[in-house]
């Protein structure tokens, strides 16, 4: 295996990992997740989305939520910003990034923000300008739907590579491809990367991961093979598209850092600390969450088992 020695771990739990819930989590509860987790190491938090509450009423409260969090040096403080009405929403709350996407499936792209990829990609030149502008990065663009839709079925891997081009062109450094309804395999994984890598070389490559199906740390792994150094994940494993049918469960923090950190690739995060943070998540929403580092622990937790029990 060629592996990198350092990958970048993104946390999207605050914001894709709510998203789709049913209950609405309060503010402080929410603050209290995102200020737990910046204790951790991780140096990037998708905190909020600056969208239409009627779209996603679990976001309706993004501006109480940032203006709740306390910021710890180091840590970047981002959002999914859909708009021009979402970024102004989101300079005055004082993101630190805005994250952007462009979905490989027109289908997709309409129902997610009633737009073809044509039409939201004409949409982001002005956006990133006027981010700029005001100093708001935005560093990753996402090629959502970028292996299985579930409206158009499998998307081509040179319908992946062109939204890629058109994110690169907007001068976007990290180029993310998303397997968001969790259905890709590991090779169509390593495949996909390898073609951005040979097509797009000055990029730097980045994965969001789900694992509906399963395949969410083989993925992680194929990926890693493939030259991605940053990745996305939920505390818990929580997670999910809410215009994407059956998109439940994003790779979990607490999985993932546990796979890398077991195979010499540093983090800089706190597992321990990690797992406090999936504790609290699963105490605000009152239930048990996918994460097997979270139940399981660390190998060295692992107690002598009884002779009946081998």
């Amino acid at each position: 295996m060629v592996l990198p020695s350092a990958v970048l771990v993104r946390e999207v739990g605050p914001r894709d990992g709510l998203q789709s819930l049913p209950e609405y989590i309060p503010a402080p509860q929410k603050v209290a997740l995102i200020n737990a987790l910046a204790e951790t190491g991780l140096r990037y938090i998708e905190a909020v989305s600056f969208v239409h509450p009627k779209r996603v009423p679990q976001m309706r409260d993004a501006e109480e939520v940032m203006a709740g969090v306390q910021k710890r040096p180091g840590v970047r403080y981002g959002a999914f910003v859909p708009n021009l009405t979402g970024l102004e929403r989101a300079i005055k709350a004082g993101v630190d990034e805005a994250g952007v996407g462009l979905g490989a499936s027109d289908t997709f792209n309409v129902k997610n923000v009633n737009r073809t990829a044509a039409e939201r990609f004409a949409e982001l030149q002005p956006f990133i300008a006027r981010a700029r502008e005001v100093g708001v990065a935005v560093d990753v663009g996402t090629v959502a739907m970028a292996f299985v839709c579930p409206f158009e079925g499998a998307i081509p891997p040179a319908r992946v590579l062109e939204q890629a081009r058109r994110l690169a062109s907007l001068g976007i450094g990290t180029i993310s491809l998303a397997d968001t309804v969790g259905a890709a395999t590991p090779r169509q994984v390593y495949e996909a990367f390898t073609l951005l890598r040979r097509e797009l070389p000055d990029v730097r490559l980045g994965a969001h991961l789900h694992d509906t199906r399963g395949t969410g740390l083989a993925n992680a792994l194929a990926a890693l093979e493939a030259g991605v150094t940053v990745f996305d994940s939920s505390i818990g494993g929580l997670g999910g598209c809410p215009f994407a049918p059956g998109a439940s469960g994003n790779i979990s923090t607490e999985d993932l850092v546990y796979m890398l950190e077991g195979m010499g690739i540093e983090t800089g995060v706190d597992l321990d600390r990690l797992r406090g943070c999936g504790r609290l998540a699963s105490e605000i929403l009152g239930r048990e969450l996918p994460s097997h580092v979270l139940k399981a622990g660390r190998l060295q937790q692992v107690q002598a088992m009884p002779a009946a029990a081998l």
